[in-house]
């Protein structure tokens, strides 16, 4: 088992991250040792005591009686709800400070508070689609995944931020080979999952129904489902999306994997909306963040929620206890 602390990465400072950052120390505290990196001005006053620390490792002991902060400087003070470009450099900088941390062995996981990507495009030109782009970019790998999760459902989109208008040309044979490959992998390194069962969505209603509703599940999902399975893999479908995620279906499946955005989010939210954990899988270190974004419209006003942020610490820990096996 892996001892080391987790780095939580501070993410726009003008938005929720350390009021939830403050709040998921008062739940874990000792229990679950993590540390903030960012500025220490930014993480008071909001409800923890802050103390910095030098090293990743003196995590462990502060952790019982404040919230370590391994510190960051950053050129301006942070105003709930209004970003300062000249912070936005330091957000970038902070994420990849935590990956290099945890690629060193010096965190045993990477838990990232939410970015503001206009923010960092705006105040430094930030070129990534996101934060999990720039992690991949980071890692040096060329195709990551990405998972959400909570106790009831993990489930995958094979394609993300993208129209829906555009899904039907984006989804291929090498895409959705690969991220069913990298989330079965994932499954039995992260998860513990000795066997891994995969249910497969289809893209079109009813499954296509046969081919009459839409040919992609004849022509691209099912000849790689019946690939996949020619391997030994452990997978089934593709079904009608409106079939799979009640709690009878969830319990045949250890991950699910959509087509698309809203077909892997909507299930997730609806059955934990507060609790799921957003899981980068095909790194080669653990990185999960809460499944919401910045809040602006909410940043200083003691009202955010830490229950995602909490979810991901914990999730992290586990998956960090599962490579460690």
């Amino acid at each position: 088992m892996s001892t080391a602390p987790i780095a939580l990465s501070c993410g726009e400072p003008a938005g929720v991250g350390p009021e939830i950052a403050a709040k998921a120390w008062a739940r874990l505290g000792a229990r679950l040792p993590f540390f903030a990196i960012g500025d220490p001005q930014h993480l008071t006053g909001h409800g923890a005591p802050v103390e910095v620390i030098h090293a990743p490792g003196d995590a462990t002991h502060i952790s019982g009686h404040a919230l370590p902060v391994l510190a960051h400087d950053f050129p301006a003070a942070a105003l709930p709800g209004k970003p300062d470009p000249a912070n936005a450099q330091s957000v970038i900088d902070v994420i990849a400070r935590g990956v290099d941390l945890v690629m060193r062995g010096e965190a045993s996981a990477l838990c990232t508070a939410p970015i503001n990507k206009k923010a960092l495009k705006d105040g430094a030109g930030f070129s990534h689609p996101g934060h999990t782009e720039y992690l991949a970019h980071l890692a040096g790998v060329p195709r990551v995944v990405m998972m959400l999760a909570c106790d009831a459902l993990r489930v995958v989109p094979t394609t993300i931020h993208i129209p829906l208008s555009r899904v039907p040309d984006a989804l291929d044979r090498a895409l959705l080979m690969d991220t069913i490959r990298i989330t079965e992998a994932a499954l039995r390194r992260d998860f513990g999952v000795e066997a891994p069962r995969i249910a497969v969505a289809g893209l079109n209603p009813h499954a296509g129904e046969g081919g009459t509703i839409g040919a992609e599940e004849t022509d691209l999902i099912a000849p790689v489902i019946d690939a996949l399975k020619a391997e030994g893999m452990a997978i089934t479908g593709p079904h009608s999306a409106d079939t799979m995620f009640h709690e009878a279906a969830r319990a045949g499946y250890d991950a699910a994997i959509a087509m698309y955005h809203d077909q892997a989010l909507i299930p997730i939210k609806t059955l934990d909306f507060s609790g799921g954990v957003n899981v980068t899988l095909g790194l080669p270190f653990i990185r999960t963040s809460p499944d919401h974004g910045t809040a602006f419209d909410i940043a200083g006003t003691g009202q955010a929620d830490a229950t995602s942020l909490i979810a991901a610490l914990r999730m992290a820990e586990q998956m960090a206890r599962a490579r460690a096996v």
